[in-house]
């Protein structure tokens, strides 16, 4: 199994870095941006067959490790 774990700050919580790129694609001429978010994406494979199994080890990864849950949330996508 192959799961993709994306971790951002919550709404609301300042986001420095997606600041600065937002500034720096329009500094670079990048014309309609909006508000840019920064996050990280992890990618496992994971042993079994078993979605549903899966999907619960990688959210307690991101619970105990990935994600900082007081100022961010993840979502977690499992495929085969």
């Amino acid at each position: 199994m192959k799961a993709t774990v994306t971790v951002m700050l919550k709404s609301g919580v300042l986001d420095p870095q997606g600041k600065a790129i937002g500034q720096a694609l329009k500094n670079l001429g990048f014309a309609g941006i909006g508000e840019v978010r920064c996050g990280k994406v992890f990618k496992f494979d994971l042993a079994g067959q078993d979605a549903a199994a899966a999907k619960v080890q990688a959210e307690e990864m991101a619970r105990k490790l990935l994600a900082n849950t007081v100022i961010e949330s993840f979502t977690v996508e499992v495929a085969a």
